[in-house]
């Protein structure tokens, strides 16, 4: 019995299919991809922006240790440099070693050249008053309940500068009730803030652990 063979035409028509198969589902897949990829891009700024509140409040109610640092964006990764291929010769061994030596004796240099700019840096942000003085100052001169909108507002306008959210003043507010250096009343759905009462003993002491407290608006 004679076997069954395939025409040219068939086999053609088989891979016709099979190729524009294959090129539907490659379409289809970059689209997903593409859909994901602007999906994360949506996502990262609203994740950037809680990250830089959340600092800050950290930071306004004095929780000590550095800040957790957002990952490096893929675009500005360092792309390493390929490998150089080893030489064979003992020349190529020597030119090695002379620049690794090289770069270790480099390395040690760069910390103490960032010293004097960090010191400069500390220097200008213990010069001017903190988020807790200015907050203090403004509950004192006026002697009556203040909402912490109110105080925002306030303080922004007496340094637009410092760039002062209404939220980190929440957070520094409630951080003098719970060191009694502050009062809180409450009026219905309102919370106000005002000084204490009774003057504070102590004032060194205050003072230096007011130093303590790190300015949020700073940040």
């Amino acid at each position: 019995m004679p076997e069954k063979t395939t025409s040219p035409t068939e086999l053609t028509a088989q891979y016709i299919t099979q190729v524009t198969d294959d090129l539907d589902r490659n379409v289809k897949e970059q689209d997903r991809i593409r859909g994901e990829i602007t999906s994360l891009q949506e996502q990262l700024p609203a994740l950037q922006h809680d990250h830089t509140v959340l600092v800050n409040m950290q930071q306004a109610l004095g929780i000590t240790g550095p800040p957790a640092e957002p990952a490096i964006a893929p675009e500005s990764a360092a792309v390493p440099s390929p490998r150089q291929p080893a030489s064979a010769g003992p020349s190529g061994r020597g030119k090695a070693r002379k620049t690794t030596a090289a770069k270790t004796t480099a390395a040690p240099a760069s910390p103490v050249a960032k010293k004097p700019a960090a010191r400069a840096a500390t220097a200008g942000k213990t010069a001017q008053p903190t988020l807790v003085e200015l907050i203090r100052r403004h509950l004192a001169e006026e002697g009556e309940p203040r909402s912490a909108a109110e105080i925002a507002a306030s303080l922004g306008q007496a340094h637009p500068e410092r760039g002062i959210k209404t939220k980190v003043v929440r957070v520094t507010l409630e951080g003098l009730v719970a060191k009694s250096r502050a009062e809180r009343s409450k009026q219905g759905a309102s919370v106000f803030y005002t000084a204490p009462d009774a003057p504070e003993p102590a004032a060194d002491t205050e003072a230096t652990e007011e130093d303590t407290v790190p300015d949020p608006s700073t940040a």
